[in-house]
Order: structure tokens, then sequence, then C-alpha cells
């Protein structure tokens, strides 16, 4: 009898649980607790493809205590880093591997029902779009002109969603609900608790942010908040390598454009010594991070790395050591304007050699402070904006009449993201594990207006990066076929998702 006690009180508590958590994500989506005839579930109203109707039959029969029967992404190399990059190829093999097989939820969040009552469905913005001073950032905040790209990305894909009906099941309009990431240590943190838990703010995924530090932080938030955080601007390669289920990055990242870049450095222009120069930030640090470990790994170590302060305004001993190093060719990982100004010093005392830059120096902001020197200047870069698509096209178009500018690569990439949010939503209804389920399975590359977005293991995009040039008074991109460099191990299966049953 002692027993049967015990088991009924284990049962009794779980059924506790389980109630407090779901009136928990009733308050915490702005909603009632449902009390009347609950909304209808299951019939999606929107038209889904076969795919997505596999995924939401499979999400839907889950339920509370099951992980949805859909196959785990499994990939052959983190990263599908080449051969010739990989860490003591030549001595041993790791005997674990890690970031090879997607994580699952597991947690009883799906079978929180839809609220009864919503006027509108929340989804969070953060990013930086107002000035601020902190130490995490380097001094004086420096990315709003990239975050306010980033903010009108969202808001025209939100605009755009409520013109065709706002969330269909409900006939209810969609709300950006968008907060500032300042880079003082820990906000971006009590903004996702905000986003989580405040019937204000309260909202069903979020999309953000970009500065490296700030986007850990976020993260390991969302992760115990359980609420989806797509990453539309932070290229640091180690955001995805925490490992966390409730995130997924749609633009490519520094160490896949460091990939192509010591490609084209050492294979196509046959340098020897590469020096580099970067802003001394956690964007500069872990940016060139890849290209210093690949260089060392093909017998070309980096002879010397130089690091500014941001503010910087006077380069002339951080050059005068790499000069003396004897370099074949210059690389900087830093913002646009700080990059014009070292290729600008570099120019008026006397050195000749090609400069490399990471994506942000690909902008109107790095060819205006350079000015003629910008010619030949290459840059890693995430995308095609050349690219011939009418998705494109109607993007650009659509951008230029709602804010009376051109789109560039943050604006275009949070429009990716905020669409896949929005389709998650659209299919699987208001359930922020379901939502996330909707993105962390799905199989088939998203049709982005940067491109085709191919998701790894650990939801990272890693889809084609390109070389951008500067030539002849226009930014022109290249891929790895036009620069005929040899994709990674061309004699294996190309670098498609593989899939492994559960």
């Amino acid at each position: 009898m002692r027993y049967v006690s015990r088991t009924f009180l284990l049962v009794a508590i779980a059924g506790a649980i389980a109630a407090c958590h779901g009136l928990l994500a009733s308050r915490c989506s702005g909603a009632e607790p449902a009390s009347g005839p609950k909304a209808s579930a299951g019939q999606s109203p929107v038209e889904l493809d076969e795919e997505t109707a596999r995924l939401v039959k499979a999400i839907d029969a889950a339920g509370a205590y099951r992980s949805p029967n859909l196959e785990l992404k499994k990939d052959e190399k983190y990263a599908h880093i080449p051969s010739r990059y990989e860490p003591f190829r030549d001595f041993a093999r790791p005997e674990k591997r890690h970031f090879l097989e997607q994580l699952e939820y597991t947690g009883p969040g799906r079978a929180i029902p839809e609220p009864e009552h919503v006027d509108t469905v929340k989804i969070g913005f953060i990013g930086p779009i107002e000035a601020t001073v902190s130490v995490a950032t380097g001094g004086r905040s420096h990315e709003e002109v990239l975050g306010k790209k980033m903010l009108k990305g969202c808001q025209l894909a939100i605009e755009e969603a409520n013109a065709r009906g706002g969330y269909l099941k409900r006939k209810v309009p969609f709300q950006l609900v968008e907060v500032n990431d300042n880079g003082l240590w820990g906000s971006s943190g009590n903004e996702i608790i905000k986003f989580a838990y405040d019937d204000k703010y309260s909202v069903w995924a979020i999309l953000g942010t970009i500065d490296g530090a700030n986007s850990h932080i976020a993260i390991r938030v969302a992760l115990k908040a359980e609420l989806f955080m797509m990453n539309t601007g932070d290229t640091d390669p180690t955001f995805i390598e925490t490992n966390i289920p409730w995130t997924a990055r749609c633009i490519g990242d520094d160490r896949q454009m460091c990939y192509l870049l010591s490609d084209y450095l050492y294979d196509k222009l046959k340098l020897n010594k590469v020096g580099i120069i970067r802003s001394s930030n956690r964007y500069g640090r872990f940016g060139v991070r890849q290209l210093r470990d690949s260089s060392r790994r093909v017998g070309h170590p980096v002879p010397v790395e130089m690091a500014y302060q941001l503010g910087t305004e006077d380069f002339s001993l951080h050059l005068d050591r790499i000069k003396r190093a004897g370099v074949d060719a210059v690389v900087h990982w830093g913002d646009g304007r700080d990059g014009a100004m070292i290729l600008n010093q570099m120019r008026a005392s006397g050195m000749k050699q090609p400069f490399f830059a990471c994506d942000r120096c690909a902008s109107d902001e790095f060819v205006k402070e350079a000015g003629p020197n910008a010619e030949g200047v290459i840059c890693g870069f995430p995308w095609n904006p050349d690219r011939k698509d009418p998705k494109l096209d109607a993007f650009r178009q659509a951008f230029r009449k709602k804010f009376n500018e051109e789109a560039e690569t943050y604006a275009a990439h949070a429009y990716d993201g905020m669409n896949m949010l929005l389709w998650a939503i659209q299919a699987v209804g208001l359930n922020r594990a379901k939502i996330r389920d909707a993105i962390a399975y799905r199989t088939k590359p998203w049709p982005g207006v940067t491109g085709d977005v191919v998701f790894s293991s650990v939801l990272d995009d890693i889809g084609d990066v390109y070389l951008a040039k500067y030539e002849g008074g226009a930014w022109k991109y290249y891929s790895r076929d036009d620069l005929k460099i040899p994709a990674p191990d061309p004699a294996k299966p190309p670098p498609a998702v593989q899939t492994t049953a559960r």
C-alpha cells in the first residue's frame, strides 16, 4: 500500500507541474487561461507542402512526454571543415567529435494548449538600435547602423505578413516587440526574461542580435525560458558551439568565410606570409581565429597579428610592425570605417600589399572613406547580392518603397529569419516548443532572398559564402566556382544535410 501511495504522489506531482507549466505559458503569452472551447488545433489554415505537413503531424503527435518521431540531423564533419584545416589530422583522430548530432528538446512544452484569447501575435526583436557606452562593446557602441538595418528587415517581413492576413488561424495581426541590445553586461539576458515572462512584452519567438558576447548571454537565457531565438547578424563561429537546441542562425559565419579566404590566399594567389590587423573586441578576436588556425595548418603561420582599440585614429604603430614582418598581404577584421582608415594609412606609408577584410568592410561606408584606395579590395561575404532571383528583386523593391533606401546584408538576413519564424508560427500555431520544432526538424533548404539557407546539425547556416571584390566602382561577388577553387574534399559527398533515424 505504501508503494501505491508513493506512485500516486509522483503522478499527482507530475500533473501539478504540467498544470503550472500550462498556466505560466498562458500568462507569458499575454493571454487568459482557456475557459471556453479551445481554439481548433491540428488543422492549419495555410497550405502546407508535403514535408511541412509531415513535420506538423509528427510534432502534434508527440504530446508532453515524447519527442517527435522525426529524423535528427547528423553531419560527417563539424561545419564541413576541409580536411586540410582539421587540427592534428596527421597525428591522431579524436576519440569524440562534438557538434555532429542534433540536440533534441525533450520537455513537456509541446502539450501547452494555444491560448484562448490573443489580440496580436508578438515576435521579439533585440538588436543594437540605440547608442550606449559599454566595456563589452569596446567603449562606445558602434553597431547601431547594422542593428537598424536588421530591424527594418524585420519590420518589412511583419508588414507583408499582416497584409496577407496576419496569423491566419485566429485572424489577428503579428506585432514586432522591439528592444535595444545596449551592450551592458547581462542586459540582453534581462530583455529575454521580459520577452519570456512579462505580459507586456511576452513573445512567441525572438530575432536578434549582432554582438557576440550579448548573443551568447541571450541564448543561454532563452534556453532556460524555452523560447526560440533566430540569429541573423552575429557571425561569431562560437555562437552555435553552445549546442543549445533553442537557437538557429541563418547567416554564414566567419568560420566559413575564413575557409574560403584561406583557400584563395594560399591556393589561388600562392601567398606565403599574411599579416592580420583586427579590432580588439570579441568580433575581431573570434573573427580571425579560423584564418589564423587555417594558415598554420597549411604551413603558412601568420607572422604578425595586431589588435587596435575601437576609436583608434592613428594606426602607424600597428602598420609599422606589420611592414617589418615582410608580409605579402594584410587582412583586416573590424568595422568598415576602421578598415578604410587602415587602408588609407597603409597606402600613404608606401605599403602596397593587397588588402583583404571581413564582410563589414564590403559596405558603402568603407568605400566612401577609402576613396580610390578601395579599388581591388577583397572581403569575405555571406551571400551573393547580385544573384538573379525574383524574390530578391521583390524584396529590394519593397524595402526601397518603405524606407527610401537600399537593403543590405543585415536587412536581407533579418527578413529571411523573420519569415522563417512567421512560417513556423503559421504551420504549428502558438506554442513555443512547436515553433522551435518546425525549424529544427526542417530538412529542406529555406528559399530566402539571400539564397538557400541550409542548416547543419547545430542549426547553423552552412550555405555558400562568397568573396566580394570592389572593382570598377562596384562590389562584385565570386563563388568558389567563379574563382576556380575546388570545393573542400571533392572526393567526398557534397555538404548536404544528412539525417539519422531516431
